[in-house]
């Protein structure tokens, strides 16, 4: 079972969150929070495996609470819920280390998929949805982007085209099929890049694209 806890202020959503997840079959919520401070006592105290948090909350809000979880040693999978409109800084979780968010109204069958993917340690990089989020919110100032090329710039070309293709949100089978390589080897790419890059996954390898204007 995939052990959860949601985090979000209105009991109603956690309450709903809590009925979809369960009803999945093989996830067990594991404990609630109302805050990000009973956020990261409670991730301290369950080690779930996901954790489910809003980012706006009374108190301690989601992105402070994201910084203390993901400083923690051997810290859970962390998805931010937010509403397109009003999260401006996201991608700041996502450079914490979150690995993505989901819309509040996405559908049961999605939010279900989405625990198994972050679980099974890929990023949620929804070519629809986090692209387009990451692309909106991350800084385009030119020091930014100048020192994200120069970051970029130790990769190989193989590297390179492999790292665009992450930034476009393609799956590791998608990526092999566009470049022509079998899905091992783009796996042991992108874990070379990330290690090369000092990056923790493939949002923030997405973000990093993004910084220096390539994708």
């Amino acid at each position: 079972m995939i052990r959860v806890l949601v985090v979000d202020d209105e009991a109603l959503v956690r309450s709903g969150l809590r009925m979809i997840l369960e009803a999945a079959g093989d996830m067990a919520v594991v404990g609630e929070a109302s805050d990000g401070a009973a956020a990261v006592g409670a991730v301290a105290r369950l080690r779930p495996q996901v954790v489910l948090m809003d980012v706006r909350m009374p108190g301690v809000d989601g992105l402070t609470a994201a910084a203390r979880i993901l400083a923690a040693p051997d810290p859970p999978k962390l998805i931010m819920l937010t509403t397109f409109d009003l999260d401006a800084y996201v991608h700041q979780a996502l450079r914490l280390g979150a690995v993505g968010f989901l819309l509040k109204d996405t559908p049961p069958r999605d939010l279900a998929a989405a625990v198994r993917t972050v679980t099974a340690g890929q990023a949620m990089l929804s070519p629809t949805v986090t692209k387009r989020l990451i692309s909106s919110f991350v800084d385009k100032a030119p020091s930014r982007a100048e020192s994200a090329r120069r970051r970029l710039a130790a990769l190989t070309a193989r590297e390179e085209d492999v790292i665009r293709a992450v930034a476009r949100g393609l799956s590791n089978a998608e990526i092999g099929r566009e470049l022509n390589l079998t899905e091992a080897t783009v796996k042991a790419h992108v874990s070379r890049v990330l290690a090369k890059l000092g990056l923790a996954n493939r949002v923030q390898a997405a973000i990093l694209v993004h910084d220096a204007a390539l994708g």
